[in-house]
């Protein structure tokens, strides 16, 4: 993809950013983390940080990368030559390795249940069942190692064909059909026996369950669920024209990951409660409780099947933008490079995800600080390393980049005058960096030594 290459429309714009910023975020570990830190107190402050934080940074990512019409590293260094910011570049390159490192992982469990959907071996079971098949292909190495293996080979060899061949055409299909595909597996977890129970805990915030933790996690997944604080949009809005509306387009997408994250939830909490699942099961609640429900269905194997494939094709969107940062950053433009690029980069990506696929098996007691290699490489990504980097994308953007640039940004394709602008560079500026620094200062507990 280089850098004269251009979205061909709004819409495969739309659709592509969309497709990076749900995936997994939004439909398998939003449900997972919700379920982990409370419920309805964890949506209400994944909500306000994702409306007053994320979306701030996410217009920002595309103030920057639009109107620099470079990789995630030049960006910084074109509206600060001779200067460290290009750093925050290279910190988003990082962070988007490790992540899919393990996100590929969980790419490939999806991969495995299509097969075995397709072989019949997750119908008919005893709902308490499905906890021990889930665990039982998860732990086999050959099983984890092969299935991460496929699920990176798709992913390389779509981004290799760059931006209008194949993310662009691909999303096109992949995000309108996932929508309905949610909406047909809602109406079945609704109707189930005894959900008003995993509604009121989905839905209703009992603030007894609020601590720094919940906090953390909700800041966490707010900036995983729209793919921010790793420059991932920076790379994106290059290749979008001056015509295009960023600030229509940034609500936009934050809308449809909110959408998408509250379906996910209607759909998952109902069934977990139903069924007598523990909502705190971590990582492999969606897995577990998706067949369950797909077997009270008339031809549930059959709308598993679909979902699955419709999973999985949101799943690889947000797998295309996390190569793309890393693959666009290293040719710069040179498009005689990116196929050898992305093949030496994504089996890199998947040689060190190796250890996150056998966290469930070979790996299990193989623990730091506490936590797997799964589970490090996903607190690390999630709650460190994104945070820092919207922290920075908003001190580089509310210090650094000139104003004139910015309003002219925001300004192109849309009229909204100094008044928006002037909210949201206040916001950018100030708000979104003291949230930010407050909720890791509450984390470590300095904050309440303090107040105290």
């Amino acid at each position: 993809m280089n850098q004269q290459e251009q979205w061909t429309s709004k819409l495969g714009f739309i659709l592509a950013t969309a497709g990076s910023a749900i995936g997994l975020g939004a439909i398998w570990k939003f449900p997972y983390i919700a379920g982990m830190s409370g419920g309805g107190v964890f949506l209400l402050i994944f909500l306000i940080f994702t409306l007053f934080i994320g979306l701030p940074i996410l217009l920002a990512e595309f103030v920057i990368g639009r109107g620099s019409q470079k990789d995630a590293v030049s960006a910084y260094s074109f509206f600060a030559p001779g200067s460290n910011w290009h750093l925050i570049g290279i910190l988003g390159m990082i962070t988007c390795f490790i992540l899919l490192s393990f996100y590929s992982v969980v790419g490939g469990w999806i991969l495995l249940y299509i097969g075995e959907t397709f072989a019949g071996n997750l119908s008919n079971l005893p709902e308490q069942a499905y906890g021990d098949v889930f665990n039982s292909f998860i732990s086999n190495p050959y099983y984890a190692i092969l299935s991460q293996l496929a699920f990176m080979l798709i992913t390389i060899w779509v981004v290799a064909r760059g931006v209008q061949q194949g993310i662009e055409r691909a999303s096109k299909i992949m995000m309108p059909a996932l929508f309905v595909a949610f909406i047909i597996l809602i109406i079945r977890s609704l109707t189930l026996d005894n959900v008003t129970e995993g509604l009121h805990f989905f839905l209703y915030p009992d603030f007894a369950n609020l601590n720094s933790k919940t906090i953390l996690f909700a800041l966490g997944q707010s900036f995983f669920s729209i793919s921010v604080g790793v420059s991932v949009m920076v790379t994106y809005s290059s290749y979008l024209s001056k015509q295009e509306n960023l600030p229509k387009s940034a609500l936009t997408i934050v809308l449809m990951n909110i959408f998408i994250s509250i379906l996910a939830g209607l759909a998952i909490f109902p069934a977990v409660f139903a069924f007598g699942f523990e909502p705190a099961d971590g990582p492999g609640l969606l897995f577990v409780v998706l067949p369950a429900v797909f077997d009270q269905m008339p031809f549930g194997a059959f709308f598993l099947v679909i979902f699955l494939l419709l999973f999985l094709f949101a799943t690889l969107t947000s797998a295309f933008s996390m190569l793309e940062i890393i693959v666009a950053a290293i040719t710069k433009g040179d498009n005689n490079r990116r196929t050898n690029v992305t093949w030496t980069t994504g089996l890199l990506i998947f040689i060190v995800g190796i250890p996150a696929a056998l966290s469930a098996g070979m790996m299990s007691d193989f623990t730091l600080f506490d936590k797997t290699m799964f589970d490090l490489s996903d607190y690390l990504v999630s709650n460190i390393l994104m945070p820092i980097g919207a922290l920075m994308i908003a001190l580089f953007v509310g210090f650094k980049m000139p104003q004139s640039v910015l309003i002219d940004e925001i300004n192109s394709g849309s009229n909204y005058g100094r008044k928006l602008f002037a909210t949201w560079y206040l916001v950018i500026k100030y708000v979104v960096p003291i949230a930010i620094i407050i909720v890791f200062l509450d984390v470590i507990g300095v904050l309440d030594w303090i107040l105290n």
